[in-house]
């Protein structure tokens, strides 16, 4: 690995590891409590920083963009737009079909229209706000350490990890109590470590997609479709799950819903590898 590389690299991962606790910091100065306000400047700063460092080191320090993944490069990979689009509806699908098997959920007050329309209006938001999410994790982190030494798993690790932890402070402080108890009414640490897993199990699926399309686009959609779809059929009570099966369960972070994220993402690597080999 080259030492601007390398030092970039760390620079990066120093800011998006301390910018929400600085957030947080200045909200506790301004006497603000992030749980309860909304969102405050320590979130702005939280959210914002590691896009701004992501722009000032290709811009100013020597990384450049050829490697961002600005293009669609829809020729040959209409294929992967598609698996994004339907990956989370698929796995989210076999979670339900799980959780009525066995009694753990209730669809009772599921109302079809209500749940697609909020799904679709969502969508459009959701692919807005990526575009910024996924140029910084997989368009800039995933990028540089893929013209390393690292191989497949210490990428998807470092990548994971990096991604989960940014988020703590939002899933220890940001994040209001009532969301997280509609959620996952465990408390918020025992949330943010299977949240942060869950993401990690996440991570295989984008930087495989990413490396495949080699387009940021891949991500963002699929990312979109993620946000879009799983929250709100908590949130807005679609569905209720049976107590004490959430950590099992849960659309959101539950360990059945994880380990088929990963499952999925491994195959994506599998045929990626094949794919290579062939060639």
């Amino acid at each position: 690995m080259k030492t601007k590389s390398t030092r970039n690299i760390i620079i990066f991962i120093f800011i998006a590891l301390i910018c929400g606790w600085l957030g947080l910091a200045l909200d506790k100065l301004a006497n603000l409590e992030p749980s309860n306000s909304g969102e405050t400047l320590g979130m702005a700063i939280w959210i914002t920083f590691p896009f701004l460092a992501m722009i000032l080191l290709r811009c100013f320090a020597g990384d450049g963009w050829k490697d961002f993944g600005i293009k669609p490069n829809f020729k040959g990979n209409i294929k992967w737009y598609f698996a994004a689009f339907f990956i989370y509806p698929l796995i989210i699908g076999i979670v339900l079909f799980i959780g009525k098997i066995f009694g753990w959920i209730d669809f009772s007050n599921f109302q079809v229209k209500v749940y697609f329309t909020g799904f679709f209006g969502l969508l459009v938001v959701s692919l807005i706000k990526n575009i910024f999410e996924e140029s910084v994790w997989r368009g800039y982190l995933t990028a540089k350490l893929l013209n390393t030494k690292f191989e497949n798993f210490g990428i998807y690790i470092i990548v994971g990890v990096v991604w989960g932890l940014w988020h703590l402070p939002y899933f220890l402080y940001f994040l209001p109590q009532s969301d997280i108890h509609q959620i996952f009414p465990y408390g918020r640490h025992l949330f943010a470590l299977l949240a942060i897993i869950t993401m990690i199990c996440w991570t295989v699926m984008y930087v495989e997609l990413f490396r495949l399309t080699k387009s940021i686009w891949v991500v963002v959609l699929l990312h979109a479709v993620e946000d879009s779809l799983v929250n709100h059929l908590i949130i807005d009570g679609h569905i209720v799950i049976a107590s004490g099966k959430e950590i099992l369960i849960s659309p959101v972070c539950g360990i059945i819903t994880s380990a088929l994220y990963l499952g999925v993402g491994l195959l994506i690597r599998q045929y990626r590898i094949k794919n290579e080999r062939l060639k």
